[in-house]
């Protein structure tokens, strides 16, 4: 990813805070995290988050899914004597699809993203409007797409260790490298 496509998802999301009412610092604005998982299509798997706070105790977190936007499948392990980060999405605006380990509920809403169907195995929907939250186990699978407006949601979590999250998609690598422009 250029480090102007980098600004350029910094400035929408920044955006979108703005148009739901999230106020953040100079701070925060100049330090969202864009997280494209090294995929090379931010529009179909990625999202954009400010991380409020996060100490060996608990992390709170705004994330921000464009309209589509999918974060892949994944689950936060045991690490040590941890048994892996439980986290609370609570839905501020828009609609987020989660999906999570358990039995299908039939068709689902969300589109699994091209070229990736292979690496979405868990399918039991949980459809999320502004307001509705539900927590997620240690050790879950789980991926999370946002609908036709786009989607924020706050995540109230143990202590997020994403250096540790296991990708059921082998190619993700969850912090890549910036491309400087040419």
């Amino acid at each position: 990813m250029r480090r102007s496509e980098v600004r350029a998802a910094q400035k929408r999301t920044a955006a979108m805070f703005d148009q739901v009412g999230i106020t953040l610092t100079p701070d925060e604005r100049s330090n969202i995290e864009v997280a494209e998982f090294g995929l090379g299509d931010l529009q179909q798997q990625g999202l954009e988050l400010v991380t409020y706070i996060n100490t060996d105790r608990y992390c709170a977190k705004d994330l921000v899914l464009f309209p589509g936007q999918t974060c892949p499948e994944h689950l936060h392990p045991p690490v040590g004597d941890d048994p892996g980060k439980m986290e609370t999405f609570r839905c501020r605006y828009g609609v987020v699809w989660l999906y999570v380990e358990g039995e299908s509920n039939g068709t689902i809403q969300a589109q699994v993203p091209r070229g990736s169907e292979e690496y979405y195995t868990v399918f039991h929907e949980i459809e999320l409007k502004p307001g509705q939250q539900y927590t997620i186990p240690p050790g879950t699978l789980h991926w999370f797409q946002a609908g036709e407006k786009g989607a924020v949601v706050s995540e109230f979590s143990s202590t997020s260790r994403d250096e540790f999250d296991i990708f059921t998609d082998p190619r993700i690598k969850r912090v890549p490298e910036i491309e400087e422009d040419v």
